[in-house]
């Protein structure tokens, strides 16, 4: 399955900044080496290891690296920090990549990194997030905002319209954490004003949610509605916090905090066939990995895309800087959380 290659994107941004050669920041990948493909080098930075959502990501990297016969530098991983994203795309350059893949989770902050790609001509997919300014070739992502406004009918829907939510929002300097954030608010706002939302900004650092979690508890014991916006980092000290009060119940239980989240992560479809939890977005981690490798060899290749549906059931849009191709994301509960085609239940068998 393949989108069709049709017409250039965008226009060229003006750029001055010279890449120095540095060394590679921590290259610890949760994946394997690079993989020995034809064409083109491509570079590929892994944003974070302490992530089970990346981590399974990170798992799909060599094996759509060897379907799509990617010649894939090894990987490198900057931590949730910028300036190692800019350490290891450097290196990636100096060492000859002709296209780099990455996932910025600053996506204000890379902008100056993109501009100096471009002027190098090396094409740039970004993977989950999109960057606020800067010429990136494709966006590979789900809409984020569905995100939000999908959490928010599911909880809206259990807690009948009433009652109060705690909301674990990602960190407001990503396009993400902002998307998701802004969806559930405006989705609350006009479909469940009976509801009380408590903002919880986190930077996606579970420690944070953790502390959140037990206070809000202490102050509001009635809260009945939890929204993760990251399963990945959320999830396990969320339960640990639940446990630990007496709360962590069956939904038929008075005393059931209905919980929604995004990944899609095998941990989370364990808790809800538990009922530790209620659903969860289904963020496609397969398909992040399989599209952006095949993005980027096609742009080191020279082939180009346009707007439109593709054949693999997203659309691609233009956002102005560039191209996303926008993945479907379903909603997971105990009613499909079985499902095989899921990739929650593939990765690892």
């Amino acid at each position: 399955m393949r989108p069709t290659a049709k017409t250039p994107i965008g226009i060229a941004l003006a750029a001055f900044l010279t890449l120095t050669t540095v060394a590679c920041g921590d290259s610890s990948s949760g994946g394997s080496g690079g993989q020995a493909g034809s064409g083109p080098q491509i570079g590929i930075d892994l944003p974070r290891a302490d992530s089970d959502f990346w981590n399974s990501y990170a798992k799909y990297v060599p094996q759509f690296a060897d379907e799509y016969d990617v010649n894939l530098m090894s990987p490198t991983n900057s931590q949730n920090d910028v300036s190692k994203l800019v350490a290891n795309v450097q290196a990636m350059v100096s060492q000859g990549a002709k296209a780099v893949v990455m996932a910025p989770q600053d996506t204000g902050a890379i902008a100056s990194t993109l501009g100096t790609l471009e002027s190098r001509k090396i094409p740039v997919v970004s993977v989950d997030t999109r960057p606020d300014k800067g010429k990136v070739f494709m966006v590979v992502r789900a809409d984020n905002r569905a995100y939000g406004q999908k959490a928010c009918e599911f909880l809206g829907e259990k807690l009948g319209g009433k009652g109060k939510v705690i909301e674990f929002q990602g960190s407001l300097s990503s396009i993400n954490g902002r998307d998701r954030s802004e969806a559930f608010a405006e989705c609350m706002k006009t479909k469940f004003p009976g509801i009380t939302i408590f903002e919880e900004p986190t930077e996606w650092e579970g420690a944070k949610a953790a502390a959140a979690l037990q206070t809000r508890l202490a102050q509001h014991p009635d809260i009945k509605g939890v929204y993760m916006q990251a399963g990945g980092v959320f999830l396990a000290p969320t339960l640990q916090v639940l446990r630990s009060k007496n709360l962590l119940v069956p939904p038929t239980d008075p005393k059931h905090i209905f919980i929604v989240s995004n990944d899609g992560i095998p941990q989370e479809f364990e808790a809800i066939r538990k009922g530790e939890i209620d659903a969860t977005v289904s963020q496609p981690a397969d398909l992040y990995a399989k599209w952006a490798l095949y993005y980027a060899k096609a742009a080191a290749e020279g082939k180009t895309f346009q707007p439109g549906p593709t054949d693999h059931d997203s659309t691609i849009i233009d956002i102005g800087n560039g191209l996303e191709d926008q993945l479907a994301a379903p909603l997971v509960t105990k009613e499909n959380v079985d499902d095989p085609a899921l990739w929650g239940n593939q990765i690892g068998k």
